[in-house]
């Protein structure tokens, strides 16, 4: 069993954006210099010096996953990548200069601008820049209190865990960066999405108790769209929620997936077009091991 000490060299020797973030959120060291060599080495180097001259990735906006230009900030906005880099700021302008929808949005998807929102706010875009996309999503929840992107299709009576885990994200990251508009209207549409997500005690049907999906309770990274219990969790943690009781069993399964020698495993991405592969499935995931430890530290 490796101690909490080793862990954590074995975390800090790894990539930048691993390291960065261990360092903040294990030790409450701020390291900028650590966060600054994101952009020039390892994974966020490589991702950014997959982009074309114009600031793009992939063959357009949204295509091909996982290699366009809205899932690759997503993985920068992930890792760590310093908000002022001028290269995300310059495909955030762009995203949000040539992508528009009826009612606000970059595309009509409410889980998409969910994603959208939490990178554009993170590299920094501007309030105004963002108020479409805030007025986009909150006309969309859902009365059960969470989010669900089949609501362009039609009326939809029950939100989804996906859309609502990434509205969340985009939601708190708008709040982060210090944005006035219709804070308290998001704060309470917040209050009202992780409410939902608590009543499915994170994985659950409220109805039948039965687990929903068993990829609620696989922990990919990065999660691309898709839900799991230990994103909800680390959302939580991020937010500065309290334990709710609710939370106790998904808890538990994060840390069941502990491994003897006290990492996580890395574990299988969706299929699709990459960029590059962080680590390899079955083996130690610095990723998955972060995020866990921080996770259960702050909910003791």
């Amino acid at each position: 069993m490796m101690t909490d000490a080793d862990i954590l060299d074995w975390l800090v020797t790894g990539d930048p954006s691993v390291a960065f973030q261990a360092r903040r959120d294990l030790e409450g060291v701020v390291d900028p210099a650590l966060q600054r060599r994101i952009a020039t080495e390892g994974w966020g180097a490589a991702l950014l010096a997959a982009a074309s001259p114009d600031a793009t990735w992939g063959r357009g906006y949204y295509v091909p996953k996982w290699i366009s230009t809205h899932y690759t900030l997503l993985d920068l906005r992930l890792i760590g990548l310093q908000g002022d880099n001028p290269l995300a700021r310059r495909a955030v302008d762009k995203v949000l200069a040539d992508n528009h929808c009826p009612g606000g949005g970059v595309i009509d998807d409410v889980c998409v601008n969910g994603m959208a929102l939490n990178f554009a706010a993170w590299f920094r875009a501007s309030e105004a820049q963002l108020r479409r996309l805030v007025d986009y999503i909150l006309a969309r929840q859902i009365v059960d209190g969470g989010f669900n992107c089949d609501i362009h299709r039609g009326p939809v009576q029950h939100s989804s865990m996906h859309s609502t885990i990434g509205v969340l994200e985009g939601f708190a990251e708008y709040e982060a960066a210090g944005h006035r508009y219709r804070l308290d209207e998001i704060r309470a549409a917040a209050d009202a999405a992780r409410e939902f997500l608590l009543a499915h005690q994170l994985f659950r049907s409220h109805r039948t108790g039965e687990i929903i999906k068993d990829d609620f309770l696989r922990f990919p990274f990065p999660p691309r769209w898709k839900y799991n219990v230990l994103r909800a969790l680390d959302h939580f943690r991020a937010v500065g929620a309290p334990r709710d009781s609710r939370m106790d069993e998904a808890l538990e399964i994060v840390r069941s997936r502990q491994s003897p020698d006290g990492r996580w495993k890395s574990v299988a991405l969706m299929s699709g077009e990459l960029h590059l592969r962080m680590e390899r499935a079955g083996k130690p995931g610095r990723w998955q091991t972060l995020i866990a430890l921080r996770t259960l530290r702050h909910f003791g």
